[in-house]
C-alpha cells in the first residue's frame, strides 16, 4: 500500500501547487464523502481551518466536493485541530476536516481528516480515498435534489471553550498567575486567551493578530524564543506557545527556561500516577523521546512505550495498548481521557493544574528529569532517496559502531517536509555531536 498524496499528517504541500490545489481538495472531498456516506440518514461533515490565506481557497474547494456527493457541510472557521476532532463526535458528524499545515509557514497548507470517532483516518482509509480520487468519482455524484448544503456555525468557539475549561480541576483556579500565551497567529488566537482568562489568569498575549501570512512567523511552538523572552521581560509566572493549529505546545517556567513535550509527559505521568488516573502503566512516546524520560519513568515503576514519529502513531499505540497519556517531544500531547488527538491548550491546562495545586513556581515543578544530551539536525533534499545512497548507509553504520551501544542514532525522513532528520543521544555529548556532524556531512554531499 503506497500512498501518494497522504503523508504522516494528511495531505500537505505548497499552497496552489500539487498536491495542495483546489482540484485536489475538491476531489479529496468527493472521495472522502463517498467513503463516509452510508444509509439514508442526513450526512454531515464539519470543516475547520487555521488562519492561512490559502485556507479560504481550500475550504471552498472542499465544500464543492462534499456537497457534490450529497453531504451537508458545517463551516467553523478558525479553530484548533482538536476542537474539530471534538466537534466531529459532538455533532455526530460522519467526517471532520481540518485545513492546516500545523507548524509550517503560511506558504504551505494541508488537509487532515477525522472519522466519526474523532480519530485521524487509518493508512487504509487514506489509501482508499486516493484510489477513489484516481478512479471512481463520477459514479458517486448526488442527484440535483440531493446536493448538500453548506452553512457557517457561529457558536463553535464557545463550545470548545467550555469543553476545554471542564478539563481543568474543578476546585482550582488560575487566580494570581501571570501567563504569556503565544498563539502563533494561528487557529487558537481567540479561544486560547479566553479559556485562560475565564479560569482567572492575568494574560500577556502574543501571536494573536493573524493577517493570513504571519502564522508561525517568529512565534509559536517552533519559535519559542519569542515567548521565553516575553516571560522574562514581563516577569511572568509561566509561558505557553502553541503552533499554528494548536495541536502542539511547549512551555516556559518563570525564568524563561523551556519545557518541552518530554518534560510535559513526565509531569502529567507523575501527577496522574499519584491520583490513580494513569492507565497502561506508563506513557507512549516516540523514537525521538529522550532517554532521560525513559529513565525517569522507570524510577517510578512506569514504562515508556515508543511509537513511530507522528501523533497518529502515538494515538494508535495508546488505543491498542490501553494507555491514556502519550505524546511527542515536539509538544503533541494526547490525553485520551479528554481528546482523541493532540491538544496544546488542554495539555497546558493539566500542567497549570499541577502548578495551582502545588503552589510552587514552574522552575521547581515542571523540570522533572535531566535529559540526556541530544542533538537533532535537519538536511533538506529535493527528490530521490538520499538514505539509500551507499555513502550514507556506510557512514551511518560507522557512526553506530562508534556509539557501541552507549546511545542512540536515528536517521529518518520527515513525514511532512522534504527533510531528513538526524538525531543522536548519549551521556557523552561530544560523541553525540561528532556522530550527528558526520552523518549530516555525508547527507549534504549526496544532496548537493
Amino acid at each position: 500500500m503506497n500512498r501518494k498524496l497522504f503523508g504522516t499528517d494528511g495531505i500537505r504541500g505548497l499552497a496552489n501547487s500539487h498536491p495542495m490545489t483546489p482540484e485536489i481538495a475538491m476531489k479529496a472531498g468527493m472521495a472522502a464523502g463517498r467513503l463516509f456516506t452510508h444509509g439514508d440518514h442526513l450526512h454531515r461533515v464539519v470543516i475547520g481551518k487555521d488562519t492561512r490565506l490559502s485556507g479560504y481557497m481550500i475550504e471552498s474547494a472542499l465544500v464543492a466536493g462534499f456537497t457534490a456527493v450529497g453531504m451537508d457541510v458545517f463551516l467553523f472557521g478558525p479553530l484548533p485541530t482538536p476542537a474539530i476532532a471534538m466537534l466531529t463526535r459532538s455533532l455526530r458528524a460522519d467526517l471532520g476536516v481540518m485545513i492546516s499545515a500545523s507548524h509550517n509557514h503560511f506558504e504551505d497548507n494541508g488537509i487532515k481528516f477525522f472519522g466519526p470517532d474523532g480519530l485521524k483516518l487509518s493508512d487504509e482509509r487514506e489509501f482508499a480515498i486516493e484510489e477513489l480520487m484516481a478512479n471512481g468519482l463520477h459514479d458517486g455524484l448526488a442527484t440535483a435534489r440531493k446536493i448538500g448544503r453548506a452553512k457557517r456555525i457561529d457558536d463553535s468557539q464557545a463550545r470548545y471553550i467550555e469543553y476545554a475549561k471542564r478539563t481543568f480541576p474543578k476546585n482550582l483556579a488560575l487566580d494570581g498567575l501571570r501567563i504569556v500565551i503565544d498563539c502563533a497567529n494561528g487557529a487558537a488566537y481567540k479561544v486560547a486567551p479566553l479559556i485562560l482568562w475565564e479560569l482567572g489568569a492575568e494574560l500577556i498575549e502574543i501571536g494573536t493578530e493573524p493577517n493570513g501570512i504571519n502564522i508561525n512567523h517568529e512565534c509559536g511552538s517552533t519559535f519559542p524564543e519569542t515567548m521565553q523572552r516575553k516571560v522574562r521581560e514581563r516577569r511572568a509566572d509561566f509561558g505557553i506557545a502553541l503552533d499554528g493549529d494548536a495541536d502542539r505546545v511547549v512551555m516556559a517556567d518563570e525564568k524563561g527556561n523551556l519545557i518541552d513535550g518530554d518534560q510535559i509527559l513526565a509531569l502529567i505521568a507523575r501527577s496522574w500516577s499519584k491520583t490513580g488516573d494513569l492507565k497502561g502503566g506508563g506513557v507512549v512516546g516516540t523514537v525521538m523521546s529522550n532517554a532521560g524520560l525513559e529513565r525517569y519513568l522507570h524510577s517510578l515503576d512506569l514504562k515508556l512505550a515508543r511509537a513511530p514519529v507522528g501523533d497518529r502513531y502515538v494515538i494508535a499505540k495508546m488505543w491498542a495498548d490501553g494507555f491514556n497519556v502519550g505524546g511527542e517531544q515536539s509538544g503533541h500531547i494526547v490525553l485520551r481521557d479528554f481528546c482523541t488527538t493532540g491538544d496544546g491548550v488542554i495539555a497546558a491546562l493539566q500542567v497549570l493544574g499541577v502548578l495551582a495545586h502545588e503552589k510552587r513556581p514552574a522552575s521547581e515543578v515542571a523540570h522533572i528529569f535531566e535529559p540526556l544530551p541530544q542533538v537533532v539536525e535537519n538536511v533538506r533534499y529535493k527528490n530521490g532517496s538520499p538514505l539509500k545512497d551507499p555513502r550514507v548507509v556506510e557512514r551511518i553504520k560507522d557512526c553506530e559502531a562508534r556509539m557501541n551501544g552507549a546511545g542512540r542514532l536515528l536517521v529518518r525522513k520527515s513525514g511532512t517536509e522534504l527533510v531528513i532528520r538526524v538525531m543522536a543521544e548519549a551521556d557523552d555529548e561530544r560523541l553525540v555531536r561528532s556522530v550527528v556532524s558526520d552523518v549530516v556531512a555525508a547527507l549534504q554531499e549526496v544532496v548537493a
